[in-house]
């Protein structure tokens, strides 16, 4: 008799509250699903609407990769979920 398999359940990128954006959120997650969030980004520098890595790479990486320390990041993703309001 096959083992039956379960459904995977599909792991969200984000590790906040529901329509809330993470360090966890992959940048193309942002730009697909909030993209009033986008003019944030790019004042801060990240110009990720149209890079490759975009659909893999985290806000979190994103932004260290762009030099920024742990509270510009987490000041960004205050500034990113203040805009969805």
């Amino acid at each position: 008799m096959a083992a039956k398999k379960s459904a995977a359940k599909p792991k969200s990128s984000a590790k906040s509250p529901a329509g809330a954006i993470a360090a966890g959120t992959t940048l193309g997650d942002v730009v697909m699903r909030f993209p009033q969030a986008v003019p944030v980004m790019l004042s801060h520098g990240l110009h990720c609407v149209g890079c490759q890595v975009a659909s893999f790479e985290t806000v979190s990486q994103g932004a260290a990769a762009h030099g920024m320390d742990e509270e510009r990041i987490k000041s960004l993703l205050k500034e990113m979920n203040e805009a969805l309001k």
